[in-house]
């Protein structure tokens, strides 16, 4: 039985093109970037071409874009390394935010940061309105992700952004789902940052990148050299820097058909599910979503249950709800959606990418009526 990988929104292969331009440096051009002599000019040179890249995928110049070690780190230099420089401040993020988000926001509330959980509508998106409602003259940032990890819900962040800089209020906005699946402009969305995961995008796991408007203050975690303007210093990862430009490469130049593409993957594989006889609701089928992603909450049904059956048919996907022996903790963004709970306890995230094909799709919904046969 062939495998089926319905997971891409926690990574995602590194593409074979990515790859090839990523062996080299770990060999012959194994190069640092701040030497001077020609081992070291061959790595600087991957490095501002890498750099290029990536702020060609994101409509912005290459100074832009500081490198890190993933997105998670990107985000945390913003919240943890922008906000305890600024007694007194107040920081508005969503209820829905990735951990990597809400977590530094619990540990900046810990340190006297007034920290604020805005709710979100039935869809899962955030109101505009609701955010500006929750500044006070104290707020100096609001984090809004773009697409959500769990839903592929999409935030008018544009919208916010341009509300929040009427008041000089700057705007974060955890990208890492959205970028490489769907066009993202940073200028034009007129975000102060913007967070980038390689490994969600065909690049290697353990490399990142942060967008940071040209004059917007930034901190930094760590000290030492003088790399990434000193936001990131250390010696720079060149051969996964490297597969992380070629594959914002590959994503620019043809990232408005393959979205199309996976949109009509995921409009098929949702006929299919309907057709399997089974009640469900699709979390925030209404709003606009990412092109690749379904988190499917079957009525009744228990997630681990799902999961189990289809791992046992070589399938691989994810849980809406974390499930640890007897007890079972509901999503905290199904929580903020208001889901009823008889749905989301069978909470399971499709979610598919460049290498699946409609054939694929059609053999998930097979052994998927399968598993479900065997459940009450």
């Amino acid at each position: 039985m062939r495998r089926l990988y319905f997971d891409y929104n926690a990574t995602t292969p590194v593409l074979p093109a990515v790859a090839r331009e990523i062996l080299p440096f770990f060999t012959e051009r194994f190069g640092n970037p701040g030497s001077g002599h020609e081992w070291g000019l061959e790595a600087k040179a991957a490095l501002d071409q890498a750099r290029a890249r990536v702020a060609g995928l994101l409509h912005c110049a290459p100074g832009n874009i500081v490198f890190t070690g993933c997105a998670t780190e990107s985000n945390n230099i913003v919240l943890l390394g922008l906000l305890p420089q600024l007694p007194g401040s107040q920081l508005v993020v969503s209820a829905t935010e990735h951990p990597a988000v809400l977590e530094p926001a619990r540990v900046l509330a810990k340190r006297g940061v007034g920290v604020t959980v805005l709710p979100v509508a039935g869809d899962g998106r955030v109101d505009p309105d609701a955010v500006l409602a929750a500044c006070t003259p104290r707020t100096r940032l609001i984090s809004v992700m773009l697409a959500n990890n769990e839903t592929g819900v999409l935030n008018p962040v544009a919208e916010i952004a341009a509300r929040a800089r009427s008041r000089g209020i700057l705007v974060h906005t955890d990208a890492a789902q959205a970028c490489g699946k769907i066009p993202v402009d940073a200028p034009a969305l007129g975000v102060d940052y913007l967070t980038l995961a390689g490994h969600k995008m065909y690049a290697p796991k353990g490399v990142g990148a942060l967008y940071i408007r040209e004059g917007a203050p930034v901190g930094a975690l760590a000290f030492g050299g003088g790399q990434e303007k000193k936001v990131r210093p250390g010696t720079e990862n060149v051969p996964y820097l490297a597969g992380l430009g070629a594959a914002a490469e590959l994503a620019r130049a043809d990232i408005a058909q393959e979205e199309a593409r996976q949109r009509r993957l995921g409009e098929a594989l949702l006929a299919g599910l309907r057709g399997l006889g089974r009640e469900f609701l699709v979390a925030g089928e209404g709003a606009p979503r990412l092109p690749n992603t379904a988190m499917v909450c079957f009525q009744g049904l228990r997630a681990g249950d799902i999961l189990s059956g289809l791992a046992g048919l070589d399938v691989g996907a994810s849980a809406g709800a974390a499930c640890h022996a007897d007890t079972e903790s509901l999503s905290h963004v199904l929580a903020a959606m208001r889901v009823p709970v008889e749905y989301a306890r069978g909470a399971v995230r499709l979610s598919w990418g460049r290498p699946t094909t409609e054939e694929d799709g059609a053999e998930l919904v097979q052994r998927l009526g399968q598993v479900l046969a065997t459940l009450p």
